[in-house]
């Protein structure tokens, strides 16, 4: 009598608990709309899309045209959640997406525009070119501005190609991007040596951002940053990624909370250096110190106010705060060929005062002696990293140092009239791209793969999980590469406990959008805490927690996951 009193008891809870759960819909083909490129314009299409309570009335836009580009000629403005998905063809080339002219002569400057807190785009299977139809551009163009707050972008084998600003851009707080199996290809303004960042806090805004995970992917000849978190960052994800030729330093992340910079190339990058002119603080955010790639410095007050607000009041806040930072350097590749050390020497030798020229180095001084500081900074690690080794790339990759027919100015030509105060009138970069017509078809296969695929054979299985370092979708298929890359969940989620009821173990999933600490507790029905099964710092994703009570009574017990301000609690019955 007693066990069916508690059946009743849990079959009474569950259907409560079933009443009390927002219905969804599950995404299904009636969820998907079909778009082709000789119809309306991309941003027409979508922004025109709408149900009468204002959201999309898909979810899902397939991009399916691979004869004929898709054109925009404004941003497509989401109303709710949406992913664009191309089909690849049968070359697994992707659909291609540019810019349109509009009636003035004039080029739209942003793709994606997501103005509304919390909303998801989802981007795959597309090559994005900045180039218009008339292969003329926008300075500065965006592909991804997010303006508002919690915002999350995931991006998975797209290609973008020559932009002049930025590729994903933001000014909300605590937005999340998360980018894998990209391409990322002649990011060169010729007239802004600073522009063409992948990744960008975009001024006069001081956005704080919360997690940012790039795997996998390929930056070839870009200007300028790969990443920038200027302002409080929370989690930064850099591993196995290609950055290839750059004129400035690929990360400047000086004060992130917690970071993984893992199994990466970084060959030809900051060949621009820094003058004296702007030694100490141009590209130097807190404390003057000469460049190098893994830049690192100490948290400052408006970080820390924003990450630990009990500490910010105490006398010894910065040094609570390191304690907590956490960062992993490990079994990355830096090198330079000799054309531009040699380079830089011959510069030095002609050159004097402020035109003279601070060359990096993998780290400098201030942040070896944070890594080696294991009193202050407990939680930073380096290991592996191999520096001066060379990758042995293809020899069409030294034309983007020369220069030539497809491969403009040459990055040390662009360099003399930079640093010679002079306007370069067109760029550099690898086979650039010429754009004319609506039928715009893009070099395919990359015309890059082969020289991509390195030659040193240690470097193919010297990644920290054995993979090649780098970007291994060269070795893979290039674009459309078969990684499988487990995306962060959309969202904070505690699940129902299985088997439930249970005697005298069950399972506890739940799903972490962000970094953060975390715990999983359980109460009775007084209120008392029996269990603690997490307390602790853990990364963006789904985990699995088993609990077991064979010491505890039948009865009716509540778990609680708190992490990030936020918790849920739900109940599961003992039934013995």
């Amino acid at each position: 009598m007693r066990r069916l009193f508690f059946s009743i008891v849990m079959l009474v809870i569950a259907a409560m608990v079933l009443l009390a759960l927002p219905g969804k819909t599950l995404a299904g083909e009636s969820d998907t709309l079909v778009v082709y490129a000789n119809g309306p314009t991309l941003d027409e299409v979508i922004n025109g899309d709408t149900t009468a309570t204002g959201v999309q009335a898909h979810s899902v836009y397939k991009l399916v045209s691979l004869d004929t580009t898709y054109i925009f000629l404004g941003p497509v403005l989401p109303k709710s959640n949406i992913t664009v998905i191309g089909v690849l063809g049968p070359d697994r080339r992707p659909p291609c997406i540019q810019p349109g002219v509009l009636h003035d002569g004039s080029i739209p400057d942003l793709l994606f525009g997501l103005t509304k807190n919390g909303l998801i785009l989802r981007l795959k299977n597309l090559y994005i070119l900045d180039l218009s139809t008339n292969g003329s551009y926008n300075h500065p163009g965006k592909d991804v501005l997010a303006s508002a707050d919690s915002v999350k972008v995931y991006a998975d084998n797209v290609i973008f190609e020559y932009n002049h600003g930025a590729v994903f851009g933001y000014t909300g707080n605590w937005c999340d991007f998360f980018i894998t199996n990209c391409k990322f290809r002649n990011g060169v303004d010729p007239a802004c040596w600073t522009d063409s960042e992948i990744l960008v806090p975009l001024w006069p805004a001081v956005p704080a951002v919360d997690s940012v995970v790039m795997k996998y992917n390929t930056i070839f000849c870009a200007n300028a940053y790969s990443v920038v978190m200027k302002y409080p960052a929370r989690y930064l994800e850099f591993c196995h990624n290609s950055v290839v030729f750059s004129f400035l330093q690929p990360l400047w992340i000086f004060s992130v909370f917690s970071a993984k910079i893992n199994d990466n190339i970084f060959y030809g990058v900051w060949a621009g250096g820094q003058t004296k002119e702007e030694y100490p603080w141009w590209f130097q955010m807190f404390s003057p110190e000469v460049p190098s790639i893994i830049d690192l410095d100490t948290m400052n007050m408006a970080s820390v106010e924003v990450f630990d607000p009990e500490d910010a009041g105490k006398p010894d806040w910065r040094m609570l705060a390191e304690a907590k930072r956490t960062v992993e350097v490990r079994n990355n590749v830096y090198f330079q060929p000799q054309a531009i050390t040699d380079f830089w020497t011959g510069w030095n030798n002609t050159h004097s005062g402020n035109d003279s020229l601070y060359t990096p180095v993998w780290m400098n001084t201030r942040t070896t002696n944070m890594f080696n500081n294991k009193t202050t900074w407990p939680g930073f690690t380096e290991s592996g990293n191999l520096i001066g080794v060379d990758p042995g790339y293809g020899s069409s990759f030294a034309n983007v140092i020369a220069g030539g027919e497809d491969y403009g100015l040459g990055l040390l030509n662009y360099f003399n009239l930079i640093r010679g105060h002079q306007s370069p009138t067109i760029g550099w970069g690898y086979k650039i791209q010429n754009v004319s017509g609506d039928n715009w078809i893009p070099y395919w296969p990359l015309p890059e793969t082969a020289d991509m695929q390195y030659t040193n054979a240690s470097l193919k299985t010297g990644g920290t999980d054995g993979k090649p370092i780098g970007d291994p979708g060269w070795f893979t298929g290039g674009s459309g590469v078969s990684e499988t890359v487990s995306q962060v969940p959309d969202g904070f989620a505690l699940y129902d406990a299985y088997p439930n009821p249970f005697n005298p173990t069950t399972q506890i999933r739940y799903s972490l959008p962000m970094n953060g600490f975390v715990t999983l507790k359980v109460y009775n029905m007084l209120g008392q805490e029996v269990a603690i099964l997490v307390s602790g710092m853990q990364h963006a994703g789904s985990y699995t927690v088993s609990f077991d009570r064979s010491g505890l009574g039948s009865g009716v017990y509540f778990y609680r996951l708190e992490s990030n301000g936020v918790s849920i609690t739900k109940k599961m019955m003992l039934l013995k």
